[in-house]
């Protein structure tokens, strides 16, 4: 009489053990689950915008500081009065409106950059296909260019703190010039902030980072930058219309 070996062990109450978890696969060979890209650029995305509403919070700050300091006069002992001692400040406008073209297209090769990582991740699937060829890509260094821009911008920004001192106007000269560079340092001590992350998102691909998450680094990189430079426009525009 034949004897029925099962093929799948049974525990005690007749039901089948549960499969073990399968690891592996998908991940590049290193076991676990596949990554959420999108998801983690999304949350990325998130905290950026609460980053940029911080920044923001703290530049409106500062403009309602401008606008009340400009309108408030101030009391002067020696005549027992009220005096007006928001002095006129003579910008290098010339070299702030060339600061501000530097800037403007640093944010215009950013965003090709941008674009471009997009590409590369939505066609990485198609690419990854064995005998599957889009032909030879043009790898133009639109990272690289923004970083000399970024640079350029910091360096036309010191040249013309120095044109400032050469004018006679220091920080503590006047509430006008006091303000000035409060502004215009603020703002680059924050740019420097994206050139560092600048710097990391262009060095991610020679640290051998995953397409997607230099993608990812490359997107938020991209949108802080274009907020640096809108930011230069209203700082310039507000200094501007003081005049």
């Amino acid at each position: 009489m034949a004897t029925y070996t099962p093929s799948t062990p049974i525990n005690d109450i007749g039901h089948k053990p549960p499969a073990p978890p399968v690891t592996g696969g998908g991940d590049d060979g290193r076991g676990g689950e596949i990554p959420d890209y999108g998801a983690r650029l999304r949350r990325a995305r998130l905290g950026l915008i609460c980053g940029i509403a911080t920044v923001g919070m703290v530049f409106i700050s500062l403009t309602s500081a401008y606008i009340f300091r400009r309108g408030l006069p101030t009391f002067e002992g020696e005549t027992n009065s009220y005096v007006r001692d928001w002095g006129t400040l003579q910008l290098p406008w010339v070299l702030l409106g060339i600061n501000t073209a530097i800037l403007l297209i640093s944010s215009l090769t950013m965003e090709f950059a941008r674009r471009k990582a997009a590409m590369q991740a939505a066609l990485a699937p198609v690419t990854s296909i064995p005998g599957i060829s889009l032909g030879e890509e043009k790898n133009f260094p639109w990272l690289g260019i923004t970083v000399v821009l970024g640079f350029s911008f910091l360096l036309g920004q010191w040249l013309a703190w120095g044109e400032l001192h050469t004018r006679g106007f220091f920080v503590d000269t006047n509430p006008s010039s006091s303000f000035a560079f409060l502004l215009t340092v603020a703002h680059a001590v924050h740019l420097v902030g994206g050139m560092i992350a600048l710097i990391w998102a262009s060095s991610a691909s020679l640290l051998h980072k995953p397409l997607e998450a230099r993608r990812i680094a490359v997107d938020i990189t991209a949108w802080y930058w274009h907020f640096m430079a809108v930011l230069w426009i209203y700082i310039f525009l507000l200094l501007g219309l003081a005049k």
